[in-house]
């Protein structure tokens, strides 16, 4: 059944749309190679950007299958960022989207992974896209104020801080820092937030970062993880209305941003600036993925 699953995803995914027999050799190449080989390989995930790859690192392997796993969102940050910005990637697990954008694009990034052991894979990526120059990296948490937080630690890309009462497996405890403290003098021009439901904390230890107009987007992940806390996500999204961002979707096709009432069940990303957004994605230089050209 969690074949199907993965192959009706496959299937229905818009990058694979004119290309669904191929996506599906491409996951059954992926299968069989798993199968005579156990290691680690290194994957080529844009023109100019690779990532390691294994069996269960469910982050990276959808993007074998998919090209763009995260299509609209990767799309975007592709199409909206240039060399000479700055990408903050929160929530950053191996780091797909750092290296999106600064193996791809050029563009400096800081990255922040909580966890350990994920952390490590986040480095070995940076490494073997000699990134040491551009990337940043962090190795603690997020959230309204200095100080500790347990987190899960081996549910890949799910894990996150853990609630009161919560039952889970492994736990760690991990340093937590806001995201305010980490810049001096210097606004990211995109972030992106995908912390399993801490976004409502990981956001009121930002307000300094949010209310400067360099900020033009944010990519974030609003899916009702938010609950388990007891955040109503959509304080976030009036959070970032107030702060004149809008909340839109991407197709990487047409390079079109698609206005929305509210957030999505999953990423959603908020603009501020709509004109300059629009020019940029317009005017970026092809990135190419897979055997295609976006």
């Amino acid at each position: 059944m969690e074949v199907l699953r993965i192959l009706n995803g496959i299937i229905k995914h818009p990058f694979n749309k004119g290309a669904r027999l191929n996506a599906v050799k491409d996951f059954c190449k992926w299968q069989f190679n798993n199968m005579l080989n156990p290691y680690p390989v290194i994957y080529t995930l844009t023109g100019k950007s690779k990532i390691i790859a294994f069996k269960g690192l469910t982050g990276v392997t959808g993007n074998i299958y998919c090209g763009l796993l995260e299509f609209a969102d990767m799309g975007f940050l592709l199409h909206f960022l240039r060399d000479k910005d700055l990408f903050v990637d929160v929530g950053a697990n191996v780091g797909v989207y750092t290296i999106l954008s600064s193996a791809e694009i050029g563009a400096e990034t800081i990255s922040i992974e909580p966890i350990p052991q994920t952390f490590h894979l986040l480095a070995q990526n940076v490494l073997i896209n000699n990134l040491g120059e551009k990337v940043k990296l962090y190795n603690i948490g997020l959230g309204r104020e200095t100080g500790r937080l347990k987190f899960s630690k081996n549910l890949d890309t799910v894990n996150h801080v853990i609630a009161d009462g919560e039952s889970a497996g492994e736990v760690i405890e991990v340093e937590v820092k806001t995201l305010d403290s980490l810049f001096s003098n210097r606004i990211p021009d995109l972030i992106k937030i995908d912390v399993e439901g801490f976004e409502t904390e990981v956001l009121a230890g930002a307000n300094n970062i949010l209310a400067n107009p360099q900020l033009k987007a944010i990519i974030i992940e609003l899916n009702g993880s938010g609950y388990r806390y007891g955040f109503d996500e959509n304080e976030i999204h009036k959070k970032l209305v107030d702060l004149k961002f809008k909340p839109f979707t991407y197709d990487p096709f047409t390079r079109s941003l698609l206005g929305l009432e509210k957030f999505t069940n999953h990423n959603t990303i908020y603009i501020r600036d709509y004109d300059f957004v629009r020019e940029r994605v317009i005017a970026a230089p092809k990135v190419k993925v897979k055997n295609r050209e976006l």
